[in-house]
């Protein structure tokens, strides 16, 4: 089974003698990786980071808007910008900025800290955009970058921080930063990020306010000051004809702009919303539309609208930071426990005299062959309906209720290997019914929480094993005690992992598609806390593992939530000494342990 994996990979990983592997240079597998790393000790959830997947992406995209310039004659230049909120962790970022320094690729910043982060790791010559409410600091901030020698863009969302920027400039030293104007489209995008957009949207100025802005604009003489607009329809853009709307709009008022004496305007920012696809499934594909589809219409349209319009062509910028971010990054999860493996045949407690209807199922569990093993999985189930039923009503003790349990999982264990060639609508339901309920070693709330949150599936696969076909239905449990902590299993969009015995083999699940948004929104939900990480560089001989960070120590947790960490350990300590159920040689032992534990990531510890 191949999970899915041409269709939401991109070709960034491949199946090859039963592993998932990195396709590129060496091309070793995830499985080996992960136990490389677990060998140093480190256990619980792991973040892989490929750098050579963001140079991929950011590669693609200035190759694609190049052509694309090529091919329809394009004057004006294409520009990027990556938007800090989607992943700010310095091990991504600093790798970003590296690698995309040979295209000036910039930075995006929407609050004070991003804006300092930008101001101090962005590369010479690359643009910073600033979007987001701002006071007065802020656009200081914004004043100090310019005078820095930063090449800033302010774009301003309502007209009070406009009147800020004409009120600190006169107060500060003769260098600007440019200013742009976010516009409020009548077009929006689709799905669940289209409130982004619209004349409703959080952001942006009216038509009215836009005119406004630009007498203000005039006024303070700083008109030529203003050299962009903006607007953003929405993250995760599956469709590409919302755009193209918005782009005819946003191209119109551009060229509007222009005569009404705005001779400083050069440019168009689209904001993000450039879509990945996350599917598994063929039937379940989000993204109508190519990387080089969309550069062509973005770069089509502005120049049909700037030609017929007699203006200048703008130079276009666009922000994705999503379609930057999300493929760097896999989480590697062990599994902990199958649930349904307390239902074994040792456990069966039968009696000398059962009731008829569990000597029935000893006798289906015993005698099922490939021929009936669908007709005896109906007869085990309705033979576990009336047991429980008997039990319900006093006829049946517990030990016959656990002999039923095990018997009809033991029966649909084997009914399911017989019949795991036959991909029948009745073999889905039974699966359903019967889910396999895996405990894997990571809290979802942390780790994927926009599917927590807004349902965002991502794909998810075993590490090895991919020759066997897999026969358990899956419904994936974190460790945190939420019950949302799951990924329930779903019939349209099934996932099937193998049987095992977690006392003998390792099992790891990999998350593909959690570098944008993820660990930036990520919770600390019963104090579990970023996984550790680690980067992966891959050569043509090998590979090397760099910047393993373990995850964040209990006693660091606590502090971040403003405990006094000292009155803690003093606390403990304390009611150690004055136990008196604690022998005095005793007591030491236990503070060491307590000092271990204070010391230690929260994440389950597994011998194997």
């Amino acid at each position: 089974m191949d999970y899915g994996i041409d269709i939401w990979s991109n070709d960034n990983f491949f199946i090859d003698n039963k592993k998932v592997k990195i396709n590129h240079k060496s091309k070793p597998s995830l499985v080996k990786i992960t136990k490389e790393i677990r060998e140093k000790g480190i256990r619980g959830p792991i973040l892989l980071r490929f750098p050579h997947l963001i140079e991929k992406q950011i590669d693609l995209i200035y190759e694609n808007f190049k052509n694309a310039k090529n091919e329809f004659n394009y004057r004006g230049s294409f520009n990027a910008v990556y938007p800090l909120k989607v992943n700010q962790y310095p091990n991504f970022v600093k790798n970003l900025v590296q690698i995309g320094e040979k295209y000036n690729y910039g930075l995006e910043a929407g609050s004070k800290a991003e804006l300092l982060l930008a101001m101090a790791y962005n590369s010479e010559n690359s643009p910073i955009t600033v979007n987001g409410f701002k006071d007065e600091e802020m656009i200081s901030l914004g004043f100090i970058a310019k005078e820095m020698g930063h090449d800033i863009t302010l774009t301003i969302e309502g007209l009070s921080e406009l009147k800020n920027i004409i009120k600190i400039n006169k107060k500060r030293f003769s260098h600007i930063p440019n200013i742009g104007l976010r516009i409020r489209l009548h077009s929006s995008g689709i799905g669940i990020w289209a409130k982004s957009g619209g004349i409703n949207s959080k952001f942006g100025l009216t038509s009215t306010e836009l005119i406004e802005a630009i007498n203000m604009l005039k006024s303070a003489g700083l008109i030529e000051k203003f050299t962009m607009i903006h607007f953003h329809i929405g993250s995760q853009i599956s469709e590409i004809g919302p755009l193209k709307k918005a782009l005819r709009e946003a191209g119109n008022i551009y060229a509007q702009l222009k005569k009404m004496g705005a001779d400083g305007l050069k440019s168009i920012n689209l904001g993000g919303g450039l879509a990945i696809e996350y599917s598994q499934h063929k039937d379940e594909i989000k993204r109508n539309y190519t990387l080089r589809e969309y550069a062509n219409d973005v770069v089509y349209l502005l120049k049909d609208i700037s030609t017929h319009k007699k203006v200048k062509e703008p130079d276009i910028y666009i922000e994705s930071g999503r379609y930057i971010a999300a493929s760097h990054a896999v989480l590697i999860a062990p599994v902990l426990e199958l649930f349904s493996q307390e239902y074994t045949e040792e456990k069966l407690k039968l009696k000398e005299e059962n009731p008829p209807l569990i000597q029935e199922l000893y006798e289906l569990y015993t005698t099922i062959d490939s021929v009936y093993a669908q007709e005896y999985l109906h007869d085990s189930i309705d033979h576990m309906n009336s047991l429980l039923t008997l039990f319900d009503l006093g006829y049946i003790d517990l030990i016959d209720r656990s002999n039923t349990e095990i018997l009809v999982n033991l029966i649909i264990k084997k009914a399911i290997i017989l019949l795991k060639d036959k991909d029948s609508k009745e073999l889905l339901q039974i699966q359903d019914m019967i889910q396999e309920r895996y405990l894997i070693n990571f809290s979802l709330f942390q780790s994927l929480p926009d599917f927590w949150g807004i349902e965002q599936n991502f794909p998810v696969m075993p590490l090895d094993r991919l020759d066997e076909k897999p026969t358990r239905s899956a419904s994936i449990w974190d460790i945190t005690c939420d019950s949302d902590g799951e990924i329930s299993y779903n019939r349209e969009q099934p996932l099937f992992l193998h049987d095992l015995d977690v006392t003998k083999e390792d099992y790891f699940l990999g998350f593909f598609l959690v570098g944008a948004y993820q660990e930036v929104l990520g919770m600390k939900h019963n104090l579990f806390t970023h996984p550790s990480e680690a980067t992966i560089i891959l050569s043509d001989d090998g590979y090397e593992i760099k910047n393993i960070l373990e995850a964040q120590s209990i006693i660091d947790i606590i502090e971040d939530l403003d405990y006094d960490t000292k009155e803690i350990t003093d606390i403990l300590s304390k009611k150690i000494e004055n136990s008196d159920l604690i022998d005095d040689q005793a007591k030491k032992s236990i503070l060491g342990e307590i000092y271990l534990f204070l010391n230690d990531n929260g994440y389950l510890k597994t011998i194997n």
